[in-house]
């Protein structure tokens, strides 16, 4: 733990009486141990205390598990297929900065991706080659990818996270820009979500606000009352404020001087114990 997080944060979580039982409100809980940086505590508490929510909602990549560990064990491919993953990350830039009426917006997601990668590689790519390029990603990037999450762990605190948010009615929820099944099931994820999505099948990449709102419609409640939590300012906290929905950034290390909300909408924070404070009202 870094010098940055705070010593410990409680799991017992103490509820509040409302004749409202729909309302859902973050607020203090009890049984701290040592807080070095009280400063840092009491931020939190006044931010976590303004919002009224009934979901929180996740990010996967980056978020749950720390991205290097899948890098380094993807390295060997990485440099094996450099010029595939360089043409797939570059097709997939193409596809964010698509707009309504461009051409490639009304397209079926997968098979853009595929037109895009086969051309970037070799402009003068056939529909057979095209083709042939979406299996390629199906076989090498999708699946041959997901037998390395057998081996990842997750950031520190994520199940017991879980746990106590779902404890304590809040409902759960998913939305990672990749295909999720396979992978929650072999980092241990599996059966805990009300609702998760990959934005490839809604067929818009984050930052557009289409895959956040269907989550929302899978979750049964408005962006507004979801707190969406990601790795990645551009993608994660600027789709999901697009859509409505409040926000918390997970940043590896966070100096307690530093540690405060950007306003009542966006926090930032290192240790997912700080999760452990979400309560019913």
């Amino acid at each position: 733990m870094g010098a940055g997080c705070l010593a410990s944060v409680a799991a017992l979580a103490k509820g509040r009486g409302s004749s409202d039982n729909r309302k859902r409100r973050i607020i203090k809980t009890t049984s701290f141990e040592k807080l070095p940086h009280l400063y840092f505590f009491r931020v939190f508490r006044y931010y976590i205390s303004m919002l009224e929510i009934d979901a929180v909602a996740f990010d996967l990549d980056g978020t749950l598990y720390p991205n290097h560990r899948f890098y380094l064990r993807i390295l060997p491919f990485a440099v094996k297929e450099r010029r595939l993953l360089r043409a797939f990350g570059k097709a997939r830039d193409i596809l964010r900065a698509t707009r309504v009426g461009d051409p490639l917006y009304e397209q079926e997601f997968y098979e853009a991706q595929a037109f895009l990668t086969a051309h970037i590689l070799d402009s003068a790519a056939s529909h057979a080659d095209t083709a042939a390029m979406r299996r390629k990603i199906e076989d090498r990037i999708y699946r041959g990818w997901e037998p390395v999450f057998k081996n990842i762990r997750l950031f520190p605190h994520v199940p017991e996270t879980l746990a106590a948010l779902k404890r304590n009615g809040l409902k759960l929820g998913l939305l990672s820009d990749f295909p999720t099944e396979r992978k929650l099931r072999l980092l241990g994820l599996s059966g805990i979500w009300d609702a998760a999505l990959c934005s490839e099948e809604i067929g818009r990449l984050k930052p557009d606000p289409k895959p956040f709102m269907a989550l929302a419609e899978e979750l049964g409640t408005t962006p507004a009352r979801i707190l969406y939590v990601g790795n990645s300012r551009r993608y994660d906290v600027a789709g999901a404020a697009h859509a409505g929905m409040l926000t918390a950034l997970k940043v590896p290390f966070l100096p307690p001087r530093f540690s405060k909300p950007i306003n009542r909408k966006n926090f930032v924070f290192c240790d997912y114990r700080y999760l452990f404070n979400y309560v019913i009202k």
